[in-house]
């Protein structure tokens, strides 16, 4: 028996990576001013846990101040924190005077406003019982300073500017303090019902997936509807999600620079959000001050927000015109804390631009970019078919046609090679392909890549060994038919597992577990072709060694060999046939993605 596909299972490892970006290495300069972290919730209403104590109240400028922060009972850890001293008359002011630390293993120097190391951050998002460091009173230092801090216990957990005590210079009685500002975020109201397609195409244009979904009858149905009023455009955004649904217009396909719009789940409650994004990084929430008329819904698993935004928002840089036409990606995924994870499916992308404040229509779009499309269909074309067939018609099919000749070779000979020729220079073509869109190497697709890489050595190392191989009569040929059969077994082993990779790749993700059922059928169509004429084999040439040598028996024989020439003719073509049915199937899946 053949033992190309026996061990393929043993190489398929699934594996996932989910991504968390935030704000962890506390580089948060532009929160100097307002001391909010860019999390996009709301600050907690509860009474902070955490406080600031100092080893003085009096000071004179060039003084040394310990400032500490620290949680008012045990057991209060927090991952973020930024700390300023500020002139108590105006504390909307810039950060007065600067800090030194006493580590540097959680706490960093930020430069706020003109003085340098006039601020303290965390330096990463590990836990934290209690934080030191050194206030320096400046030479110009006003009347009286309070220390403020902003504290992040998670990600939608903080408390901005937590008032700390008020250190005067010597001789200068402690000022009234002013009432601290309110929370300006808006809360959004509750839905009531699921959204509806109805009107799409006449009265709002929608882009969904599946194609035509309905979300009030369809749970599945990822949707988002827009609709201009005005000198504004309402929003729906609906689909099931562990932790956010959310949307962006791009000028391109590419994921990068782009207006988002994030709905994200926060135990029972829905937060709606701007953001954008700066590259390939994690979004970026801004406040809500640019929407208005916000609503959610929470039900069995489905996510659904829905708010009114204007046509063009002055002096918002990351707010895009809506009179202009983009690209609209459609992604979900799970969140912890309010912040978000890494989308778990590849983004649909509608298929054309569209101006968002235009007329209305019907849009499509695709989960799967046309060049990873190509590469995934070129790869199976290759390790489904040609290799399969090339390897079993030279295995099992060169007696046939002993006197028959294609361009003065075997016809076996000549069918294996053209289709050995093909599945390199598939392979070839389709292994620059995701390098071209990636740009370079893919740090999310786990172990598919190696793979990849791998199958093309070994797909080259190939002709390679053919062109060098010693004559058919050489004492050494039995070194290059081992090479040969050695390195095509394990090529076609990598490139089975590989693809069982590949179909849940986020740029190729075909529908599960649909798709490892269609592949399970191939190899096992694959092995049991092989093991028909691997004892279809050993049957002839066991009753060929009991063949007598008198004239009736040769005869007799002759007959017998012409059969199996024909049941192997047979086992061939039903074969092929499979073959290709398992590689359109999926070829079909692919092409609907």
């Amino acid at each position: 028996m053949d033992l190309n596909m026996a061990g393929v299972f043993f190489f398929i490892v699934f594996l996932s990576l989910n991504t968390v970006a935030g704000y962890s290495n506390g580089k948060v300069s532009k929160s100097c001013k307002s001391m909010r972290p860019g999390h996009g919730h709301a600050r907690s209403t509860k009474a902070s846990p955490y406080k600031i104590s100092v080893d003085k109240n009096h000071f004179s400028p060039g003084d040394q101040i310990r400032v500490t922060l620290s949680g008012s009972a045990p057991g209060e850890p927090f991952k973020g924190f930024l700390i300023q001293a500020r002139d108590t008359s105006n504390l909307s002011a810039d950060a007065v005077g600067s800090f030194s630390l006493l580590s540097n293993a959680d706490a960093q120097l930020l430069n706020c406003g003109s003085t340098k190391g006039s601020a303290v951050s965390h330096t990463s998002k590990s836990k934290k019982m209690e934080i030191k460091v050194i206030w320096n009173a400046p030479k110009n230092s006003p009347p009286s300073v309070q220390f403020l801090a902003t504290v992040v216990q998670h990600y939608d957990v903080f408390w901005v500017k937590i008032p700390g005590p008020v250190v005067s210079q010597n001789n200068v009685s402690p000022p009234v303090l002013p009432t601290s500002a309110t929370d300006q975020t808006t809360h959004p109201s509750a839905l009531t019902k699921p959204f509806t397609s109805k009107g799409c195409g006449r009265t709002k244009s929608c882009l969904r997936d599946p194609v035509g979904c309905d979300p009030e009858t369809d749970p599945k149905c990822h949707f988002l509807s827009f609709a201009g009023q005005e000198q504004s455009v309402v929003f729906e955004l609906s689909g099931p999600a562990e932790g956010y649904v959310s949307f962006a217009l791009s000028h391109d396909k590419w994921m990068g620079d782009d207006d988002v719009y994030l709905c994200v789940r926060r135990n029972e409650y829905v937060d709606i959000n701007p953001a954008y994004v700066t590259g390939r990084t994690h979004p970026e929430v801004e406040l809500q001050s640019t929407l208005r008329n916000m609503a959610w819904r929470w039900s069995d698993g489905v996510i659904q927000c829905t708010f009114q935004r204007n046509i063009q928002i002055p002096g918002e840089e990351h707010r895009f015109n809506l009179d202009t036409s983009y690209y609209i990606f459609l992604a979900s995924g799970k969140a912890e804390h309010g912040m978000i994870h890494r989308h778990n499916r590849q983004p649909l992308i509608s298929s054309e631009k569209k101006v968002i404040s235009g007329l209305p229509g019907n849009l499509v779009g695709s989960r799967s970019p046309l060049i990873i499309k190509a590469h995934g269909a070129l790869m199976l074309v290759a390790w489904i078919s040609t290799v399969s067939i090339g390897v079993i018609f030279a295995r099992f099919f060169k007696p046939l046609w002993p006197e028959s000749r294609l361009f003065g070779e075997q016809i076996w000979f000549q069918v294996h090679r053209v289709l050995m020729t093909s599945t390199v220079l598939l392979t070839c073509c389709a292994f620059v392909l995701p390098f071209a869109y990636r740009g370079g190497w893919s740090h999310h697709a786990g172990a598919h890549p190696f793979l990849g890489c791998t199958v093309m050595a070994l797909a080259l190392l190939q002709p390679l060994m053919a062109i060098l191989r010693p004559h058919p009569d050489s004492l050494r040929r039995y070194i290059f038919n081992w090479m040969h059969w050695s390195a095509g077994t394990i090529a076609r082993i990598i490139a089975v597992a590989a693809m069982f990779l590949g179909v849940h790749q986020q740029a190729l993700d075909l529908p599960s577990p649909w798709d490892t059922f269609v592949l399970c059928g191939f190899v096992v169509w694959d092995v049991a072709a092989d093991l028909v004429l691997e004892i279809h084999n050993y049957h002839m040439i066991h009753k060929a060694k009991n063949v007598a040598d008198d004239e009736e028996e040769i005869i007799h024989s002759s007959s017998e060999a012409s059969e199996g020439d024909l049941f192997k003719k047979i086992v061939l073509a039903v074969y092929i046939c499979g073959n290709l049915g398992f590689l359109i199937t999926l070829l079909i899946a692919i092409n609907d993605m």
